[in-house]
């Protein structure tokens, strides 16, 4: 089968379309034929050497979601028969023609999408779904701050908070991305490329404040971060683009009684992984279905083009997703 390799830690340069062995399933696992995938920040930073896949993916092939078609089933597999239009979140691999995954992580395609639309779900719509329903435990009527809203993650969590009812404020240091953003539903577009994107978050939210933020940002948003939020209020850290380190005044988490907490897909156990997948399965894939959410797409892309795509998203001009296909 053809693979995107990397094949040394650097730029866009390194990666290269390589042959290698077609995976064979294992217990409990289906082999897909990957039509279609797309580009995350975790394949830029693994390219560079930055993050390493975890065990049992493969090391020098990255890709994190697919969609296709169950090409074989391994033993004890009974969950998908062969021919069935399928996508899912992988720690690795998915940047190659075949991919062979545990039956209880896979996602069923919706039927009126296409292989590149399912392609661009499954990262960003279950990052977000964990982050707002599992993690935040956000609710009908809350006031939440999204940061990167014209990322992935962020279209995809403004679609989910708008369904539930949630006010969003979303932000973006890109004017022309909170725009397109207003398309999807947002209200409240912050600016953050301004002085004090926190000051105007204070005059849109009022008193009462921000229940939650869902941080895709990291770095010194941390500090504003915590100002914005309300007493009993929850902050998540999702990603990490502008920096890992920050300073926290731990007397306003003391005072305002503040909740943090950190989160990451990729590293989890399976059974974890599994509870996640069923869950978007009964919960969230019939809204694809009837078409309340919508994956957004920058622009697909060959594989062949696998480089030109790793540049543009490190430009940080796309808005939603970038897909590849074969």
């Amino acid at each position: 089968m053809r693979a995107v390799v990397i094949t040394r830690p650097g730029g866009p340069e390194v990666l290269e379309m390589r042959e290698r062995p077609t995976p064979e399933p294992g217990l409990g696992q289906v082999r897909v034929r990957v039509r279609a995938s797309a580009l995350n920040r975790a394949d830029l930073s693994q390219r560079m050497g930055n993050y390493p896949a975890p065990p049992g993916a493969p090391a020098d092939i990255p890709g994190m979601e697919y969609s296709g078609e169950v090409d074989a089933v391994g033993p004890a597999s009974t969950m998908w028969p062969v021919g069935a239009r399928v996508m899912g979140i992988i720690g690795g691999g998915a940047h190659a023609e075949y991919v062979c995954v545990h039956e209880r992580e896979v996602l069923p395609i919706p039927s009126v999408l296409t292989f590149e639309e399912a392609a661009a779900i499954p990262e960003v719509f279950l990052t977000a779904y964990d982050a707002l329903f599992r993690q935040l435990d956000v609710r009908l009527g809350e006031r939440i701050v999204v940061h990167a809203i014209g990322s992935g993650v962020g279209t995809a969590t403004l679609q989910l908070a708008w369904l539930a009812g949630v006010t969003v404020y979303g932000t973006s240091r890109s004017v022309s991305k909170l725009e397109r953003a207003k398309g999807l539903g947002l209200v409240h577009a912050i600016d953050t490329s301004s002085k004090d994107w926190a000051a105007r978050v204070e005059e849109l939210a009022g008193t009462n404040g921000i229940h939650a933020v869902v941080d895709l940002v990291g770095g010194e948003y941390l500090r504003d971060n915590v100002r914005v939020l309300a007493p009993r209020g929850r902050l998540l850290v999702v990603g990490l683009t502008a920096g890992s380190r920050s300073e926290l005044d731990l007397g306003v988490v003391l005072r305002k009684r503040l909740k943090i907490i950190g989160t990451a897909l990729r590293s989890r156990a399976l059974e974890e992984k599994a509870a996640l997948a069923r869950e978007f399965s009964s919960r969230v894939v019939p809204f694809f279905e009837s078409r309340q959410l919508r994956p957004v797409i920058e622009r697909v892309v060959p594989f062949a083009r696998i480089a030109d795509a790793h540049a543009e998203m490190a430009s940080n001009t796309t808005f939603g997703k970038l897909v590849l296909r074969w």
